[in-house]
């Protein structure tokens, strides 16, 4: 019965994100403040309903929930909808919100949804140290960074495209200017580089102690390496003057692409990243 009603508030969550999205979307066509003040109310509560499941979730099984893919997702999908109430509350970045929500949404979704979210890593069972729980923690946090530079990449895009056509109206009037998106990825991969290179540290050094043997060569190990050197090299660029401008945005778009497949197809190859 526990389990049930679990499943029916998670899906009831569901349908309250959407619905914000609806607002979200109705207050950027319009610029209805009635309606963002109701988007933002719902996307509370879904805040709250996610922080309510991810408390509980730590007090029952005594652990950080990020062991599994299931779990990670959920964290994920947390992080972007508090990252969206930052940006929406400090900053009125409000088509950015709408974009990191659309992303939270999906992720959020193929969580609630997915046929095998209850089931249990191997790893997450016998291998529960802090170092790993650091590790793992510091890998989604680096997620989450680069997918805010992906919102602001799309961002600047667009921007760019109605700037060139002339097509500014007042729905437009609550987005970023080209150089705050431009700042925006350089400082969101800048955070986002740190943290996953911190991580992939921790990360082999977690795997060098509890493990019999292990290989560098693992398909997720390598390519989060690729990640750092492809974000790496966007910074380096961009830093040298030499990538700037919507070029500078289409390779945010083009390493955001990777990193999905790093973060899905990796975990499924890995030899010891155990996410099912």
């Amino acid at each position: 019965m526990a389990d049930i009603t679990m499943a029916r508030l998670h899906e009831a969550m569901v349908i309250l994100y959407a619905v914000s999205l609806v607002f979200y979307f109705i207050d950027y066509l319009y610029k209805e403040n009635r309606a963002s003040r109701i988007a933002m109310v719902l996307l509370g509560v879904v805040w709250a309903m996610q922080t309510a499941f991810l408390v509980f979730y730590i007090i029952e099984t005594q652990r950080f929930p990020i062991l599994t893919l299931f779990e990670g997702i959920y964290f994920y999908a947390w992080l972007l909808v508090t990252l969206s109430i930052i940006l929406r509350i400090f900053y009125k970045f409000d088509f950015a919100v709408f974009f990191i929500n659309i992303i939270g949404f999906i992720f959020m979704t193929i969580h609630t949804f997915a046929p095998v979210q209850i089931e249990r890593s191997p790893i997450g069972e016998a291998l529960v140290s802090e170092l790993l729980l650091i590790h793992i923690t510091f890998a989604i946090l680096s997620y989450a960074a680069l997918s805010l530079a992906f919102v602001f990449s799309a961002l600047h895009m667009i921007l760019y495209r109605l700037l060139k056509k002339k097509k500014w109206t007042k729905q437009l009037s609550n987005m970023p200017s080209l150089g705050q998106t431009e700042q925006g990825m350089t400082i969101s991969i800048l955070v986002g580089i740190t943290l996953l290179f911190v991580s992939l540290i921790l990360g082999l050094q977690w795997a060098y102690i509890s493990l019999e043997e292990f290989s560098l060569l693992d398909l997720k190990i390598v390519g989060s390496f690729i990640l750092l050197v492809v974000y790496s090299w966007l910074l380096f660029r961009h830093r040298g003057g030499s990538l700037n401008g919507m070029n500078y945005a289409r390779a945010h778009i083009y390493a955001f692409l990777l990193l999905l497949v790093n973060f899905f197809l990796g975990s499924r190859l890995s030899d010891f990243h155990f996410w099912y």
